[in-house]
């Protein structure tokens, strides 16, 4: 028991003192186990959560050899940790801007704070709807490949820029002369923005989740790619079996008629409400 005590009394144990705890104390554990909770849910999906394991792994080698007093690996680690910091931050590099884009596309903020001209975003009207519904409803009767995405709230410049610029209304007739087989335009993806056909002909990053059918073929990945970095509503018809497709979210939902189609872009067109927003916008405000 002797032996027990003077232990403790080496760890300082015996007379240890409860700390008092305030309510900003509780706010601070919180958040900072929502924050930890957040990242793994971030990461636990990826590539990334078997090098975070790594990692974790590393940590504990460390803890071991400081407690056994371990000098050369603690030396290691001590002249190491700067550099692995660096490191850690190149290698979780796409999870660092995934898990980015995510906060800024979150609603806490965002319903009160925006950072453009409310009147540069036209919301999604009926004919551009129906325009798109009419030529895919006949691109999937006679199975000609396409895929149409309509930008949302996060801008696809990068995207737009690796195809060919069309600026043209969106009309049927023009859709189904840019996904006709053999034609310049119809391998890729056309983008619609502000109720026009931004580009054609566009790349778009292809998922990386292994959990997908292998009957998907390019259009459907590269659908569930942009919805994965975005927040776009991707249509797709398969080239193969003429099936309608939607991805939002990063969600397919496959085999569907036209008319869910056009209730899903419906539901997206409704106008959201721009009072109570501060506007910080580059450049004077004009009224007009």
């Amino acid at each position: 028991m002797n032996s027990l005590m003077n232990t403790l009394a080496e760890l300082k144990l015996t007379s240890m003192n409860i700390p008092h705890i305030k309510l900003t104390d509780l706010v601070d554990i919180a958040v900072v186990a929502y924050l930890i909770y957040k990242i793994v849910t971030w990461i636990k999906d990826t590539r990334a959560w078997t090098l975070f394991k790594g990692i974790l792994v590393i940590f504990i080698v460390s803890a071991i050899a400081f407690f056994l007093q371990l000098n050369t690996l603690l030396w290691i680690f001590s002249n190491t940790i700067s550099v692995g910091i660096i490191a850690v931050i190149v290698v979780f590099q796409p999870e660092l801007r995934k898990a980015l884009e995510q906060l800024g596309r979150g609603h806490i903020f965002s319903s009160f704070l925006i950072f453009e001209d409310p009147k540069e975003k036209e919301k999604l009207n009926t004919n551009t709807i129906e325009a798109v519904i009419k030529s895919v409803d006949q691109m999937s009767s006679v199975k000609t490949g396409a895929l149409i995405v309509f930008e949302q709230e996060i801008k696809l410049g990068e995207h737009e820029q690796t195809g060919i610029t069309i600026d043209a209304a969106v009309t049927s007739q023009l859709l189904l002369n840019i996904f006709e087989h053999n034609t310049p335009l119809h391998d890729g993806a056309v983008i619609i923005k502000n109720n026009r056909i931004a580009a054609a002909t566009c790349y778009l990053p292809l998922t990386e989740s292994q959990d997908l059918s292998k009957d998907l073929g390019t259009r459907h990945r590269a659908a569930i790619g942009v919805s994965e970095v975005s927040d776009a509503i991707v249509v797709i018809v398969s080239e193969e079996t003429g099936a309608i497709s939607v991805v939002k979210g990063g969600t397919l939902t496959r085999n569907i008629e036209v008319e869910i189609v056009r209730n899903m872009l419906m539901s997206t067109s409704k106008k959201k409400n721009g009072k109570n927003k501060l506007v910080l916008w580059k450049g004077r405000h004009h009224n007009e």
